[in-house]
């Protein structure tokens, strides 16, 4: 059961007597239009593919062909008898030479055995040199062994390789050893700056591997908030409402609800912070709840949600100082209620505070620089008559007396739509340190802190 009032149900149009302020579901939202991207769709290709490969028809086709490369190459030897015989007396001239020690009958065989084995093993060879190199890779060969016998031969009979033997012999290699001592050093100089090299890059791949590794433990710290949040919200949930979904918010449990959020929101960063607050705020456990005199139960409305009592209404969880000093820059907490929340010297820079409730919310020398507060709420009743809260003065909601947040010494430098009420509220009790810093200034308001 939510705790918002049913948009399609006839009681959910009478709350419109509610006043505008009141927290209503986020119609600043927007819905996601990214659709879902199939990430694992080409691995489940290559997956497919790699079986189709592994068929039991592919194995066969494969095989064939496996089988006819190999019988293609070896039929092309066409050995005869008379080969056979003709090879095995050319051994057998070649070791008779050399068991009797003749040169002459050890060529003789050894020419033989070598021209009838390449006669015999010529078709396969050119085969082979097809199979292996293309029909332009022999003639590049050729073309290069040309270029080389070119090259040696303009080296040879031009004259110009007598001229360097002539100044080779000229040249003193006693005082050329000096010279080779000297590139010696010079060598050993490189070797010591490619060293150097080296060490700088293995310090630069290690610093790109730290980078790599300092951002999946970042990615794994943000995963482990996420779902130490996730377990909090299903703890609150499981511990305030009833079986029928209502809230059962006796002083115990709303202790322990008090004790898991101050816990959890000191041991999660800003953005943890923010969305705990969200949920909170939108599920109405910062708001303060008309109460039954006698059980402390929280009383419905009649039109599907819970009745507010700004003056004497019980909050399921009260924040106090659990957000004092707290980082929640750039952080998303609109429609948020804040109400009497403790914001002193919080950092709230950039914040999207639009339609948040922050009346009677300490904002002592908090920093609001560039954030939103398109219709937020400071104080209650008129901006004449408002007035920040004290320690022992009751609030009075209709006139605007001691309804207001304190904004003493408050940033709003480049406050965005800040509305002219709030204006000439945070102008006439932000004091001179405030008024300098509101967009639009302060000409003509008065200073009522007189500081």
């Amino acid at each position: 059961m939510t705790l918002e009032p049913n948009p399609n149900s006839s009681q959910a149009r009478n709350s419109q007597a509610h006043s505008q302020y009141d927290l209503q579901p986020d119609d600043f939202d927007g819905a996601d239009d990214n659709s879902l991207i199939p990430d694992g769709l080409a691995a489940q290709q290559a997956l497919a593919a790699i079986a189709s490969l592994q068929s039991p028809q592919n194995t066969a086709l494969m095989r064939e062909a496996r089988s006819q490369v190999k019988p293609r190459l070896t039929n092309l030897v066409k050995v005869k008898q008379l080969d056979i015989v003709l090879i095995l007396a050319a051994i057998l001239v070649i070791f008779t030479g050399i068991i009797v020690n003749n040169d002459l009958i050890g060529i003789l065989g050894t020419l033989l055995a070598l021209i009838l084995s390449i006669a015999v093993l010529f078709p396969w060879i050119q085969a082979v040199l097809k199979f292996w190199l293309t029909e332009r890779e022999p003639q590049i060969f050729i073309i290069w062994i040309g270029a080389i016998a070119g090259i040696i031969g303009l080296i040879i009979f031009s004259g110009f390789g007598e001229q360097v033997l002539k100044i080779g012999r000229k040249v003193n290699w006693e005082a050329s050893g000096t010279l080779a001592e000297w590139f010696g050093a010079l060598g050993q100089i490189l070797i010591a700056v490619i060293a150097v090299y080296v060490a700088w890059r293995q310090y630069v791949i290690s610093k790109d591997l730290t980078i790599q590794q300092n951002l999946l433990t970042v990615q794994q710290n943000i995963i482990t908030q996420q779902q130490t949040i996730d377990s909090y919200f299903q703890g609150i949930s499981d511990l305030v409402l009833d079986e029928e979904g209502l809230l059962e918010d006796w002083p115990q449990e709303r202790a322990i609800a008090e004790g898991r959020t101050a816990a959890i929101l000191s041991s999660v960063d800003g953005s943890g912070k923010a969305k705990i607050v969200r949920f909170l705020s939108r599920s109405k456990l910062l708001t303060p709840l008309k109460r039954d005199a006698r059980l402390g139960r929280a009383i419905l409305d009649g039109t599907g949600g819970y009745a507010e009592d700004r003056l004497e209404g019980v909050r399921v969880i009260d924040l106090g100082v659990m957000l004092a000093g707290s980082d929640l820059a750039d952080s998303d907490l609109r429609w948020t209620d804040l109400s009497e929340a403790n914001l002193v010297r919080a950092d709230l820079r950039g914040c999207d505070l639009v339609k948040a409730n922050l009346s009677r919310t300490i904002l002592y020398e908090a920093n609001l620089r560039g954030a939103d507060m398109n219709a937020t709420r400071l104080f209650y009743g008129s901006p004449e008559n408002a007035s920040p809260r004290t320690r022992n003065d009751i609030p009075d909601y209709s006139t605007g007396e001691y309804t207001g947040a304190v904004v003493e010494n408050a940033d709003f430098t480049d406050v965005q739509r800040m509305s002219e009420s709030a204006r000439y509220y945070c102008c006439a009790w932000g004091g001179e340190n405030t008024r300098g810093t509101i967009p639009g200034g302060c000409d003509g308001i008065p200073n009522k802190l007189g500081t």
